[in-house]
């Protein structure tokens, strides 16, 4: 229990000594008055720190650069390697379990173990491990690392305890399964090869067991030899010697004659009786040519060779195309009879198999399918129909499909919005797959007790949008949106697009997402935003589209003296951000001095379009070109569909829309938010001479609300790094209050809207734009490829009146590069205290897409103007780097995070009304009360009116967050709109009305009065202030060696915490209201900026990141999840009978061999071949043992889940034991009758009579 008492208003800002931004208090813009306030405000906070675990759930995607394919034909499960040490295992929908080696190196092969529950994976550090399937989390029962010799193949008889593992040097070596301890039976090449063999036959690429004697090793060398080896009496049977290396051999299922491919192309068929030669050489690619001689073609990489009963022979294999066809896809060739199928392949070819329906090597193979494992796909085609067609994949294995640029997190949805959302999205699925049902069919998987809608919604940088129905940790694409159809395609070579050539000029930065009102909102790379709503009809729509001019422009500034008579309004001009509005500027529009001015980036269709079913677009808005520079990427998107307002960002401003009336309401500097109340005292500028008086500055107050490109004075962007000396004049202009005059904020273009007064009155101070440093490449890496590249050379060093300017980009330069996601993002950046200065600013140039700037510690006591006391809790270490030098005295301060809620916009205020709160890169938290009309008639006519006048907060960092509690520490949610159809037939007798539902503050809490808490986070700490009086109750330091990436407010076990996300790779839970740490694990060291742009946190204690360029994991943070997550993991293995082989006949028995008496364990086994050295090899055990227990919490919580799973393990062992104990009865009775039978029948005959 947590109490706040005697919270009174006032009491820490009428203290003496305390100045703007201090931890007792907030600043506002008047003078705080007897508001009403808790007296006494009791929390209670249920959360400790048991109620915490961090663990892994689920992994979805496309494994990242597999390597190795296997598949179990009992179990009907199929395993995936990859080159970071991962293994995925799939089996029916559902069915979807990761594992990772502790090494990280590349799977080379797998093996399963068939119909046992156990896989074997052979390494690139050459090294051997057995996992455990019988569980739902597979571990590493034994490893066998290699010491002296590199694996190169491996081979597991089916239903046989001993791998034989080929190697580098040519030996193959004999592990037995159970033990995983070396057998001392080897085959040595030089024993393999003719002792008058001159050269070595280089490594082993093949071994397998000949279908017609297990007693018999087929050894393939990779320079062309292939050798029989007699395991019983350890000589070779025969041996081959071809010209052409060998790639992979295949058995016909009797063992009479068996299949090569080779490095040239060719296909080698060989007979047991004559291995002299091949008796069939085929070149299935290679054309004869005019001078007789075949074409060369590429290497056969992989032969299968399958039989069936009712067919001729199957022959598939990868690659064998000629040389001479440049640019043809990869490509699998199904060879059946006389008919050659050619499949070409989006990607390269990893591995292929084939799927059969016998596991044993001796029987008829017929097979059904074959898997296709490509570099960044898996396919399944069909082999029992003619044209050969491909199964639909139920695994989400297309989320990169167009990389994947950002990530949002929805849980606990409403509940009809997925069936919707799937209904739409299905009339838009591909056709053409086969038929049949999903050949991977293995494992089981139920739908949890702990259940609940969840969406995740993916942005890729081709502009597409993917919803995916992420319930039940698993993942289903439910619709798909193209946002790139709202624009015109740019055509080369006209205009402003030959300047803009750009391979992702729609790529995704940013979404928004209002689940209950289903508006969705989307920020592009090239500095757009567009608004879709929802609907079930299909509509002819305009596209209105909005430009704003968000671009700070500052012009040279002279001192009074030197033009005394001018007046004040006698040459208008904007400094600050400009609007245009509904007004589309042709791409050819130029400025007297050539370069670009007023052009968006892309071209919105101007013409009714027909739009289906689903998420339409119903507003686009766009930044404008100014003077030659192109418009800054959007770092911040807030709508709210009750308000019917949407808020954005970028470094130079803050814009405000009303997307109801498609106006624009407030458009200004990130400077001219502060008024009066500016916690910064920025450096005043070099007296220069100009056509323009600073005495201007005194009369325009806070009104940028002009919008005539026309008449404004364009300035040369060098102007925008001349600075004033006059820092009277820029008192004067800020002293006067914006509370003085309640000025209409909505900007119509309309003259009727605006006053007079307002109208006269132009654009106020505004920061200047600076490029200081080549932030693209921190060291030595590429950082941000999707932010503005700035201009290389020198860093600028404050110099006198006359100093340098800085050279900016020039007009031919194009605004942004490629858009590259967010996957393939790397840069290696340090997170130690010394380093973090170069680190931080890397790490949020490519967060927020933009560059940011700071102040270094060496000029902080000339550019801040606060208390020491706020100043030593605020200022934090910046330790210099190659990459960032002499960091300029001003500023560049960007909106970094927006939040509509209800709230207090000033300490006088008795009711909450609508407001804005805004966070800047500068650790600045900004509340702008709004009035907005009640009436729907009033609404859709009244201008909305903003007053940026309101409260101002400090903290350290970058503000990264807001969130609101309730004085009984319940959250608050932002209002909505209640769902309706635009689109739907009107009721003349019900005219549509819109549905508001608000969660004011005051609603539940009559007994405790007005108030609500306001959490804002930082990139460096965490305050909670208490509202409407904005004193601060709590501050807590979240890090001081690193800094968040990601914040938010989110519930978990029926409460409320704050969860970060640090770049040192922190997972940490505070409580709230009072900042308590409840977790903190060192999860997840931050490497490159995949993890940074696509880590988010949602309700339940869940969060998801992109692990990979082609994955998304996700984790838990909640002990309640990670108990239940067991039986929400589907079940890899089920006990299943083994299919009996068939019977052979007694004349095969007879005359086919002795296969069947063949004991390995007697050739193998310590007793006759001895031990194996120990230098050799050596074993490691594993840490496979109960399920969980490498996540399992310590306390008494996490015994009594590891009691419970050891208490479900034994009661499945139990059951399987019980039905094994009931099958081994059956068969006992009805051998005993077959027996007594057979006895019965022959009692009475003679010895001849048999």
């Amino acid at each position: 229990m947590k109490k706040f008492r005697k919270v009174l208003d006032g009491l820490t800002t009428s203290s003496p000594g305390v100045t703007i931004g201090s931890p007792s208090c907030g600043s506002a813009a008047g003078t705080p008055t007897a508001a009403p306030t808790p007296r006494e405000i009791d929390v209670q906070e249920t959360l400790v720190s048991e109620n915490f675990q961090l663990c892994k759930t689920v992994r979805h995607g496309f494994p990242y650069q597999p390597t190795a394919l296997a598949f179990d034909p009992v179990q009907k499960i199929l395993a995936i390697g990859s080159r970071t040490g991962g293994v995925r295992i799939l089996g029916r929908p559902g069915v979807d379990c990761y594992c990772q080696h502790e090494s990280g190196a590349a799977v080379l092969q797998l093996q399963f173990l068939i119909n046992e529950g156990a896989l074997v994976t052979a390494c690139a550090d050459d090294t051997l491990h057995l996992w455990n399937l019988r569980q739902r989390r597979p571990a590493i029962l034994h490893s066998l690392k290699f010491n002296r010799e590199r694996i190169t193949f491996c081979h597991l008889p089916f239903q046989s305890k001993w791998l034989y593992v080929g190697t580098e040097r040519g030996n193959t070596h004999i592990v037995n399964i159970e033990s995983f301890i070396l057998s001392g039976y080897v085959i040595m090449w030089n024993k393999a090869i003719e002792l008058s063999t001159k050269t070595h036959p280089g490594p082993v690429v093949h071994l397998s067991d000949s279908p017609k004697d297990e007693g018999k090793l087929l050894i393939g060398f990779e320079s062309g030899t292939v050798v029989q080896w007699d395991l019983r009496v350890k000589k070779a049977d025969f041996r081959i010697y071809y010209d052409e290396a060998i790639h992979s051999v295949s058995w016909h299922h009797e063992g009479k004659q068996f299949m090569c491919s080779h490095s040239d192309g060719s296909l080698t068929m060989w007979n047991l009786r004559n291995t002299t030669k091949p008796f069939q050489v085929t070149f299935p690619h290679g054309k004869i040519q005019k001078d007789g001689r075949k074409e060369s073609c590429k290497p056969i990489l992989k032969v299968e060779y399958k039989t069936s009963r009712n067919s001729e022979p199957f022959v598939i294999f990868s690659g064998g195309l000629s040389y001479d066809k440049a640019g043809r896809r990869p490509t699998l060739t199904i060879m059946h009879g006389k008919a050659i199928t050619v499949l070409e392949m989006d990607y390269p070819i990893v591995e292929f198999m084939v799927l059969c329906e016998t596991p044993y090597n001796n029987e008829v193979q017929e097979p059904y399918a074959v898997v296709v494992l490509l570099e960044k796909d898996l396919i399944v085609v069909d082999l029992t129909q003619s044209n050969f067609p491909v199964f639909e994949n139920p695994y989400p294995m297309d989320v990169h499909e167009s990389p994947v640029t950002c990530t949002a997190y929805f849980a606990d949805c409403p509940p009809d919005i997925i069936p919707i959302l799937y209904s739409i999205g299905a009339k838009h699925k591909k056709t053409g797959y086969s038929q049949k049902e999903w050949p991977i069919t293995g494992g089981t998987w139920t739908l949890g007790s702990h259940t609940y809608p969840e969406i995740i919604i993916t942005g890729h940088a081709d502009g597409s949008i993917k919803f995916w129905d992420a319930s039940a940790i698993t993942l289903q694409m439910l619709y798909k949106l193209k946002t790139s159809k709202v624009f015109e395609k740019p055509k080369p070579g006209e205009g402003r697009a030959a300047d803009l050539v750009e391979e992702d000029p729609f790529a995704v930065q940013m979404v928004s997402w209002c689940p209950q009102s289903r508006i969705f909102c989307v920020v592009g790379i090239s500095a757009h935003i567009i608004l879709y709503r929802f609907s079930k009809y299909d509509a002819n729509t305009q596209i209105v589209s909005l430009e704003v001019r968000l671009q700070c422009e500052a012009e040279d500034v002279i001192s009074p003296s030197e033009n005394e008579n001018n007046p004040c309004f006698s040459e208008p001009s904007s400094h600050s951000p400009q609007l245009h509005h509904q007004h589309p500027v042709s791409p050819g529009n130029r400025t007297p001095e050539g370069s670009k001015d007023s052009v968006p980036c892309l071209k919105v269709k101007d013409r009714v379009v027909r739009v289906p079913p689903g998420y339409q677009s119903e507003l686009v808005i766009q930044l404008l070109w100014v003077d030659g520079e192109p418009p800054q990427q959007i770092t911040s998107l807030d709508i709210n569909s009750a308000y019917g307002l949407l808020a954005f960002g970028n470094c130079n401003g803050l814009a405000v829309v009303d997307y109801l009336q498609k106006t624009i309401l407030l458009c200004m500097s990130t400077l001219d938010l502060y008024g009066a109340s500016d916690p910064y005292q920025r450096l005043t500028r070099s007296p220069r001479r100009n056509r323009q008086s600073t005495s201007e500055f005194c009369m325009r107050g806070l009104s940028n609300f002009y919008s005539d490109s026309k008449k404004r004075i364009r300035t040369s962007y060098q102007s925008l790094t001349e600075l004033t000396d006059n820092q009277q004049s820029i008192d004067m202009e800020r002293s006067k209050s914006p509370t003085s005059v309640h000025y209409p904020t909505s900007l119509h273009n309309d003259p009727r809207v605006l006053p007079e007064p307002v109208a006269s009155l132009r654009a106020s101070h505004c920061s200047p734009v600076f490029y200081l440093l080549d932030n693209d490449h921190v060291n030595g890496h590429c950082t941000s490829p999707t932010s503005q590249p700035c201009s290389a050379g020198k860093p600028r060093i404050p110099m006198g009146p006359e100093g340098p300017r800085l050279t900016r980009r020039g007009p031919g330069r194009p605004p942004f590069r490629k858009a590259q996601s967010a996957a393939c993002m790397e840069i290696s950046l340090p997170v130690s205290h010394t380093e973090g200065h170069a680190s931080r600013r890397a790490m949020l140039q490519q967060l927020h897409g933009v560059t940011m700037y700071s102040h270094d510690e060496h000029h902080s006591a000339a550019s801040y103007c606060w208390s020491e006391r706020e100043s030593r809790e605020n200022s934090f270490s910046r330790s210099r780097s190659s990459s960032v030098s002499s960091i300029d005295r001003d500023t560049k301060e960007a909106i970094t995070t927006l939040q509509f809620g209800e709230s207090y916009g000033r300490k006088s205020d008795a009711l909450p009304t609508p407001c804005l709160w805004v966070g800047t890169s500068l650790g600045v938290a900004l509340l702008i009360p709004m009035s907005i009309p009640t009436d729907q008639e009033e609404r859709m006519e009244e201008p909305v009116t903003i007053g940026p006048s309101g409260a101002v907060q400090m903290l350290k960092g970058s503000v990264l967050r807001f969130g609101f509690l309730d004085c009984m520490g319940g959250i608050i949610q932002s209002p909505y709109e209640v769902w309706k159809d635009p689109n739907a037939p009107e009721d003349p007798d019900r005219p549509r009305r819109r549905k508001l539902v608000h969660f004011s503050p005051s609603s539940s809490q009559d007994a405790y009065g007005e108030g609500h808490l306001a959490v804002v986070c930082s990139e460096r700490q965490a305050k909670i202030f208490l509202m409407p009086s904005q004193s601060c109750l709590y501050v807590h330091n979240i890090t001081e060696s690193s800094f968040v990436l990601r914040a938010d407010v989110v519930s978990v076990s029926n409460s409320v915490c704050l969860a970060c996300f640090c770049a040192n790779g922190h997972v940490m839970t505070l409580s709230l209201p009072s900042l308590r740490p409840l977790m903190d694990v060192n999860y997840l060291p931050l490497t490159d900026m995949r993890i940074a742009r696509t880590f988010c946190f949602t309700n339940g204690g869940q969060a998801l990141y992109l692990s990979s360029p082609t994955e998304i994991q996700r984790i838990t943070y909640s002990q309640e999840m990670c108990d239940n997550l067991q039986e929400m993991l589907g079940e890899l293995f089920t006990p299943i009978e083994t299919p009996e082989a068939q019977n052979r006949g007694f004349l095969k028995g007879f005359f086919g061999g002795n296969a069947q008496t063949f004991d390995r364990e007697e050739l193998f086994g310590e007793a006759a071949a001895g031990k194996a050295s120990r230098s050799l090899a050596q074993h490691i055990p594993g840490q496979g043992g109960m399920e969980g227990m490498k996540v399992a919490a310590s306390g008494v919580v996490g015994d009594l889940a590891r009691a419970r799973i050891a208490l479900d393990e034994r009661g499945q062992r139990l059951g399987e034991l019980e039905e094994r104990t009931a099958l081994m009865m059956t068969s006992a009775e009805t051998f005993s009758k077959h027996a007594h039978e057979l006895m019965l029948k022959c009692k009475d005959k003679k010895w001849y009579q048999f």
